[in-house]
């Protein structure tokens, strides 16, 4: 089985150069890596250069288009029979390749067949700055609503990968085209997309990467409102994929709001909300610094886990009232998506 890597950057020259580093240690080398450069001003070529000698990696610059469409450039390019996209902000383990290209390859007879699309978790570096490690927790962490990207099936029973670490088969590019979307959820629509056409998809727990994200809170904020919003935008699309547990991040935003208004109206229901969101905080730097061995990174993922939530439910909020506010005709008839060829 040869894989094709694809790795969109957009000015990240010193983490694309971390994330080339690991692919030199795998243990599986039967790949080749398509570094696509989507329009930057701070341009990788450099970095891609030093590997040349021991990497199979070509490298493309090309307009800025967003990461949905820039990936597609590198399956239009790609020579294997497997695809696989990687975040550049990505650091891979050396066993990645041989774990998957055991499972992606099946067992006969066995309850785990072969797989069109897979995903695989993400996970927290030794190495990771404590704000990185509690980041990386908030968003794996059963009680956020990052413990859903985990999980063997996400909600409605199959698994939706996401693409900061996924795979997919030729055949699956071949069949239904690339990304539809660049930007907004263009990941969640794909996996929806690869799921309607019959192909099998399925988590590989093993296939974990270290996921840098971002390097300080107001960075993930940012990220975690453009989340938010992408669910609202998926949802114009395919309306029945937006489901309760979307809104929770959305709810919890609306009553840590609300709390200071409690003062003002009852001391008692002020008491009550204000000891659940210390209760809610108590678990998560328990749980955190148990997982982590370390108080200060416990303490960082309460942070964390406030602007993860909050993050994600103030876009939702924001785009769910634009999308409320659109002309009818739209609401009513959903929006339309053409798909590549």
């Amino acid at each position: 089985m040869f894989f094709s890597i694809i790795i969109p950057v957009f000015n990240r020259p010193d983490e694309l150069r971390e994330l080339l580093a690991s692919l030199t240690k795998q243990t599986y080398q039967q790949f080749e890596v398509l570094v696509i450069e989507d329009g930057s001003v701070d341009k990788a070529d450099g970095v891609v250069a030093e590997f040349a000698s021991r990497l199979d990696i070509r490298y493309f610059f090309k307009e800025n288009s967003g990461q949905g469409f820039t990936r597609n450039y590198g399956f239009e390019r790609a020579r294997g029979d497997y695809f696989v996209i990687f975040d550049s902000d990505a650091l891979v383990p050396p066993h990645y390749f041989s774990v998957v290209s055991q499972r992606l390859a099946g067992d006969p007879g066995s309850a785990q067949p072969a797989l069109d699309a897979y995903g695989g978790p993400d996970a927290a570096h030794p190495d990771f700055t404590p704000i990185q490690k509690a980041i990386s927790y908030s968003m794996t962490s059963p009680f956020t609503t990052g413990g859903i990207r985990g999980s063997k099936k996400n909600l409605g029973g199959t698994y939706h990968p996401r693409s900061f670490n996924m795979g997919l088969s030729r055949t699956v590019w071949e069949t239904i085209g690339g990304y539809a979307l660049s930007r907004m959820g263009e990941d969640i629509e794909f996996a929806i997309r690869i799921i309607e056409n019959g192909f099998r998809t399925g988590l590989i727990p093993d296939a974990f990467i270290y996921h840098k994200r971002r390097t300080n809170f107001g960075q993930f904020y940012r990220q975690l409102r453009f989340f938010g919003r992408a669910r609202i935008n998926i949802s114009r699309y395919y309306p029945a994929e937006l489901k309760l547990v979307h809104a929770f991040p959305a709810l919890f935003t609306l009553f840590v709001l609300s709390v200071p208004v409690w003062v003002f109206i009852s001391p008692v229901l002020f008491g009550l909300a204000l000891g659940m969101l210390i209760v809610f905080s108590l678990l998560i730097l328990i749980d955190a610094s148990r997982k982590e061995k370390s108080l200060r990174v416990g303490l960082l993922s309460v942070v964390a886990a406030f602007v993860q939530l909050i993050g994600y439910g103030m876009g939702f909020l924001t785009e769910g009232w634009k999308r409320v506010r659109e002309p009818k005709e739209f609401r009513e008839t959903g929006a339309s998506i053409d798909y590549p060829s």
